[in-house]
């Protein structure tokens, strides 16, 4: 799965480490969401989605090999 987090936390000038904390995860965790090692939970991505105001379909998405 992709996902447009780093766009959507500049778009918001969050660090990852606002970010960590407005959801209650360590910022190593955002970290590894951002870089494709770690898929977040659906509660994890929805908790992102409404800090960022956006549904979740347009930070996170599938790739073909999904």
């Amino acid at each position: 799965m992709k996902n447009r987090l780093k766009v959507a936390r500049a778009e918001k000038d969050l660090t990852q480490e606002d970010l960590a904390k407005l959801i209650g995860v360590s910022r190593q965790s955002i970290n590894a969401i951002e870089s494709g090692r770690y898929v977040p939970s659906t509660v994890l991505a929805l908790k992102m989605a409404l800090v960022f105001g956006k549904p979740v379909e347009e930070i996170f998405f599938l790739e073909e090999t999904d």
